[in-house]
């Protein structure tokens, strides 16, 4: 294949949880007036292609997520991982084999506690209620029998209303094992107890703390169902997301399980992003961002799930051995001596980035990153987010780049509060900055390659017409804007099951790079 010749650098925007699905109620993206997103549709190159199942490394029928679409974007082609990696390592045993299992057992039979802490649903993208159950069944059978769990409620991965379920499926599973103390020991919502992200707000990783370790919250109940009903009668409309921390007492009103000095803690999440900061208040020594009241991390044995920081191996000890990818686009790319600019706002600035780079924060040679701090906003209020900022802050580098990716928060994060009104604002948002950027990318002679990492925006109602949180299966948009004299010299390729798989070979032919990794997908483009 010959190479492709611009003037301009190879611009990638990632327009993040925005799928393609028929027009409907609850489709945000067929809704929303976007101009220029219709033009680029109806006169470029386009293709719906996979974000989900078995094309981003996942089980098939598994719907896509932001980790795994840039993790997959990035690396060139689908290497199992997510719930796909954390199913096999349990079905094989593996789990049960490593000393950091080994050890939280030991020090279970020895009188210490062993808690369990992540977020509490099976909505398969951060964690899975199933492989708790595992874990309590398995420690049960090595003489466990007093364990608790903190819940860090869903509302987004699963339905908004749906915390209940899984506090019967968890009162349910443990009437397994009546000679145990199994308990809830604490509870909230992802959004404001523990799983903060990219250091959003740190508030919401002590609110956790304070719960988990000092038993020191807002309210307290005798069990999660009295906790849930109480809060829903306070506020009808709270999303588990954003249900209040809370504390577990007895008939004496003392904490049933707060984390103590001997304890293990297990957080079962699998993916990163909203476990990273809760590994850390629990391991580093120099912790900085709230007071840990005289807490040393030799107090409590703290076990991962698996690795959520590759770069610095945070945390110790884990139970699964992350992912780890090499020969990713931004290696081949800085190799190549092509420059190279990532930039998003806070809250996907770490997917852009570590996930896109192949869970690493370590940057190739010619290659920045730029971090617009998001605010801490209700997003349903403020829909548009940073997404101009975003778009002002490319336009002003892009020149000095051969290869620009960025990301758009406002479909996922808007998105995942089911709002209609607010989703579509935020679409709007993203297609006027879209338009702006390809104006500077024809000024400098370059193309604009639009993509999706997973689907949400596109379906904000279920079957039933209730609000859907969750991310979906649906397909993606790829889109290449091209108004140089190399538009008419290629065209669609014709590849099987077409995904973000696809992606990396794609923008490395753009950029004139036809010696990629034998390990990646074949491009979504050819010369004619």
């Amino acid at each position: 294949m010959n190479k492709l010749s611009y003037d301009g650098p190879i611009v990638l925007a990632i327009l993040d949880g925005v799928g393609l699905a028929p027009d409907g109620a609850g489709n945000a993206v067929s809704k929303a007036k976007t101009p220029f997103l219709a033009k680029v549709a109806k006169g470029y190159l386009h293709e719906a292609i996979e974000a989900s199942g078995e094309s981003v490394g996942l089980l098939d029928g598994q719907m896509g997520n932001s980790e795994v679409g840039h993790n997959t974007m990035g690396a060139g082609r689908p290497v199992k991982q997510g719930i796909a990696r954390v199913n096999e390592a349990f079905a094989n045993g593996e789990v049960y084999k490593t000393k950091a299992w080994q050890e939280v057992v030991s020090r279970s039979q020895r009188g210490g506690v062993l808690h369990f802490a992540g977020i509490f649903s099976d909505g398969g993208v951060h964690s899975d209620i199933y492989y708790l159950e595992q874990m309590i069944d398995a420690a049960y059978q090595e003489g466990v029998k007093k364990m608790r769990v903190h819940a860090v409620f869903d509302g987004r991965d699963v339905g908004p209303f749906t915390a209940q379920e899984y506090v019967d499926r968890f009162n349910d599973f443990v009437q397994k094992y009546p000679d145990a103390d199994i308990k809830i020991a604490s509870g909230g919502g992802r959004m404001v107890f523990v799983a903060d992200r990219y250091e959003s707000d740190w508030q919401v990783v002590a609110r956790g703390w304070d719960a988990i370790v000092n038993a020191r919250a807002d309210y307290y109940f005798k069990t999660p169902t009295e906790a849930l009903e109480t809060l829903r009668r306070i506020d009808p409309n709270v999303q588990d997301q954003y249900l209040p921390a809370f504390v577990i007492v007895d008939d004496k009103d003392e904490p049933v399980g707060k984390v103590k000095v001997g304890d293990s803690v297990v957080y079962f999440d699998f993916r990163a992003d909203r476990a990273i900061e809760i590994a850390q208040a629990f391991t580093y020594w120099d912790f900085p961002y709230f007071n840990r009241g005289g807490y040393k991390p030799t107090d409590v044995y703290f076990v991962g799930l698996t690795e959520y920081n590759s770069d610095l191996h945070v945390p110790e000890h884990q139970l699964i051995t992350a992912a780890g990818f090499t020969d990713t686009l931004h290696q081949f790319l800085g190799k190549q001596k092509i420059s190279q600019l990532a930039c998003s706002e806070t809250v996907k600035f770490g997917h852009v980035t570590y996930y896109f780079n192949g869970n690493s924060y370590e940057k190739a040679d010619g290659e920045d990153f730029i971090e617009i701090k998001s605010d801490k906003v209700d997003y349903a209020t403020r829909p548009w987010m940073k997404t101009a900022e975003i778009t002002d802050t490319v336009i002003e580098k892009m020149a000095d780049y051969d290869f620009v990716r960025l990301n758009y928060p406002g479909g996922d994060m808007v998105g995942h509060t089911a709002d209609m009104v607010a989703t579509v604002v935020a679409l709007e948002a993203i297609d006027l900055s879209l338009k702006r950027l390809a104006e500077k990318v024809d000024e400098l002679g370059g193309v604009l390659v639009i993509v999706a990492d997973h689907g949400n925006a596109e379906e904000l109602l279920d079957k039933t017409g209730e609000k859907k949180t969750a991310h979906t299966t649906n397909k993606v948009p790829f889109m290449v804007y091209d108004n140089t004299k190399n538009r008419d010299k290629y065209k669609l390729r014709k590849v099987k099951n077409p995904g973000l798989k696809n992606l990396a070979a794609t923008l490395a032919v753009l950029l004139g790079q036809n010696n990629y990794p034998r390990e990646w997908e074949e491009p979504l483009i050819q010369l004619k």
